[in-house]
């Protein structure tokens, strides 16, 4: 359930968010959203990949965290590792509505204990500050994201991904999921490439070539947890 409202500093003066990285907290996410303005930081920890939005069909990026619904390997049940964590998790539980910054009531990060949104003289807090600066560059970079995906379209610049991988208990396909033509890329007339290059784009295109390394080390994290929790059914009971 969902109770988003337009913040209020009456209303929800006494309001705290929990901002800690955790399953708990709504972090369990195997895809989420990103902008490229932060692709610089993702780059160094996880896939960014590109699927389709269930109900448009339209293309978004984001950032690889799992292979199952719910799942994240970089977080165990309470604490995430010590990595990058993707603007669209460090939001939450804040949207936009219109100009103004709205915020989900029902989220398990809102309650009465973690950072304050209003100071005792209703200003905001440094805290809400900086989410209002995150959801700003969040709404701005998804607006060039979809230039940037539209660009990638009209050069056939986007196919599908299909990689088979092996664990513990047995074959997964990461299936839904696009990337970067290279072929095509490396077909591109010179006057394309520049013309990418001069957009900012080509470097974007290279985090995301760059990235598809991170795929075996998070099937890595995968099968090391698969290998923990069967480990521990098989122990003895004492």
């Amino acid at each position: 359930m969902t109770k988003i409202v337009v913040l209020n500093n009456e209303a929800h003066k006494t309001v705290k968010v929990s901002t800690e990285a955790s399953i708990m907290l709504g972090d369990g996410q195997r895809f989420v959203p990103v902008v490229l303005s932060e692709f610089h930081y993702l780059v160094a920890h996880y896939p960014l990949l590109f699927s389709k939005d269930a109900e448009t069909g339209a293309f978004y990026c984001g950032a690889v965290l799992g292979f199952e619904d719910g799942e994240n390997l970089f977080l165990d049940k309470t604490v995430g590792d010590d990595c990058y964590r993707p603007l669209h998790l460090r939001r939450l539980p804040f949207y936009t509505a219109g100009d103004e910054v709205a915020i989900d009531l029902d989220h398990p990060r809102v309650g009465d204990k973690g950072d304050a949104l209003f100071t005792e003289s209703g200003e905001p807090s440094q805290f809400l500050v900086g989410i209002v600066q995150a959801l700003r560059e969040f709404r701005l970079g998804s607006d060039k994201m979809k230039e940037f995906i539209d660009h990638l379209l009209g050069l056939n610049l986007i196919e599908a991904l299909t990689v088979t991988l092996g664990f513990d208990d047995g074959k997964r396909e990461l299936v839904g999921l696009y990337t970067v033509a290279r072929d095509t890329l490396n077909g591109l007339e010179d006057a394309q490439v520049v013309d990418l290059f001069r957009r900012g784009y080509l470097q974007h295109i290279y985090y995301m070539l760059a990235s598809l390394r991170h795929i075996a080390s998070l099937a890595n994290k995968k099968n090391q947890r698969l290998l923990r929790a069967s480990a521990g059914l098989a122990a003895p009971l004492i």
